[in-house]
């Protein structure tokens, strides 16, 4: 393995090593060959450093502990930066990185931030910094059965895409520390923490932005039973999301998270004029049929991408990211999901949870 003092060496840090914390770095570890290590990383809680520690150990990486992002700055030990932190950190953390003199290209997790005006001050800080490279971590967009989905709405396979609907049935939040995704004051809501990838890949396919949003949704069965430090979490478990584009293309939004006896966790369907596609995640499946061929010329397609070392929890999707944002740091294109994607995607979940507790249409003018 390569010396982590080779100047060739690009150097990683990682804020934040919770459960997804600790995934990027077993994704960079797996990315190894690629001319990359971990050499430090912050987290104010003590078992989650511990838990970092042992799992670089085990890859023979010795990792510069710090309590907090600012310490790990002003070591310079790093060039490229992993936000993987509590939703609400994210806009603190992320303008004190692109304000530092020293550059440091950086990966933020979803969502950019919790807020539309949050993510909009950061867009504009980065903008000011042509000496780095930001990218948002909407990692779907790399799943190999949504790739491949992506590939033929490029290739226009199904003609002018008018519809795009997207089911997600699958477990409730899952515990993280000091139960942070409880609430919606530290997430930003159920349709931003959760559903933001969504949104992008609804963005992405329609080829165009979003003008309204209709949505309706509530807290029906998990975490009613659950108080902390006084307080009942008031995250929603369950929504429908319609969304209009200025294409005319209609997106709508199935969310369910207590429907663990799903087949799949996601289910995804563009439809055009001359055509139809499906994914299917995680059983890895695309379908894909023509009109004037009907039903009985479907296809049906395993989805593979052979670049993937790691699996991992988001099914490769994580691997692929950060062999794109590498290229992109290493001047071989651009952020492949940018900040003006990640503010997209969180406006239309604001959008959401705005027309949830006002019972109408919210337009995406009003948000942003």
């Amino acid at each position: 393995m390569a010396d982590v003092k080779d100047s060739a060496i690009t150097r990683y840090g990682i804020v934040g090593v919770g459960m997804m914390g600790r995934e990027h770095l077993i994704n960079l570890y797996h990315l190894r060959d690629q001319g990359l290590a971990v050499v430090c990383i912050a987290d104010p809680h003590p078992p989650s450093q511990l838990l970092a520690i042992e799992l670089a150990q085990s890859f023979g990486w010795e990792l510069k502990v710090f309590s907090g992002h600012e310490e790990l700055l002003k070591s310079e030990l790093c060039d490229v930066i992993v936000v993987s932190s509590p939703n609400m950190t994210h806009h603190q953390i992320l303008m004190d990185i692109i304000n530092y003199p020293k550059p440091h290209h950086v990966l933020v997790e979803k969502p950019l931030c919790t807020t539309v005006a949050d993510c909009k001050q950061v867009l504009e800080a980065a903008k000011k910094r042509s000496d780095m490279v930001v990218q948002v971590g909407l990692e779907y967009r790399y799943m190999p059965p949504v790739a491949k989905l992506i590939e033929k709405v490029k290739g226009r396979e199904f003609g002018d895409v008018k519809m795009v609907a997207i089911r997600e049935h699958r477990f409730p939040f899952l515990v993280k520390v000091n139960n942070w995704n409880r609430f919606n004051v530290n997430t930003g809501g159920t349709l931003v923490e959760k559903c933001c990838h969504f949104f992008d890949l609804m963005r992405l396919f329609a080829g165009a932005n979003p003008l309204c949003v209709m949505a309706s949704g509530g807290m029906d069965v998990n975490h009613k039973d659950e108080v902390y430090d006084g307080k009942v979490p008031d995250i929603i478990d369950n929504a429908y999301v319609i969304i209009e584009f200025d294409n005319g293309c209609r997106g709508m939004l199935d969310l369910c998270m207590f429907a663990e006896g799903s087949k799949n966790e996601q289910e995804i369907s563009v439809t055009g004029n001359i055509g139809k596609g499906e994914a299917l995640v995680p059983e890895g499946i695309v379908r894909f049929g023509s009109r004037a061929e009907g039903r009985e010329h479907v296809q049906t397609i395993k989805a593979e991408d052979e670049r993937i070392k790691y699996e991992g929890l988001h099914h490769g999707s994580s691997y692929v990211e950060h062999l794109t944002f590498l290229s992109a740091i290493r001047g071989e294109g651009r952020a492949a999901v940018d900040l003006e994607d990640g503010l997209m995607a969180v406006a239309i979940g604001v959008a959401a949870q705005l027309s949830i507790e006002e019972s109408r249409y919210v337009t995406i003018d009003e948000v942003l």
